[in-house]
């Protein structure tokens, strides 16, 4: 009674198809076919831009209002 003969299958099937339906199967197949597909895709979409060198950083330029001191003082000796 602990495992299920070939009959035990065959009738849940039978139930399955009665309760979904073919058209609602063969349409979940296909949406899930296309989960997987869509993971596939953004997991080598993830893949690619680790191997590309990362931009150089930007210099930040001062304000002209927080200039310090030891910028004037290059300014002068120039």
């Amino acid at each position: 009674m602990g495992s299920l003969s070939i009959w035990h299958w065959i009738v849940v099937l039978a139930v399955v198809l009665l309760l979904f339906g073919r058209g609602k199967i063969s349409d979940l197949m296909g949406d899930v076919a296309k989960g997987i597909k869509s993971f596939k895709k953004g997991m080598a979409e993830d893949d690619e831009p680790a191997k590309a060198p990362p931009p150089a950083p930007e210099v930040p330029r001062p304000l002209p209002h927080q200039t310090s001191s030891a910028a004037e003082a290059e300014k002068k000796a120039v």
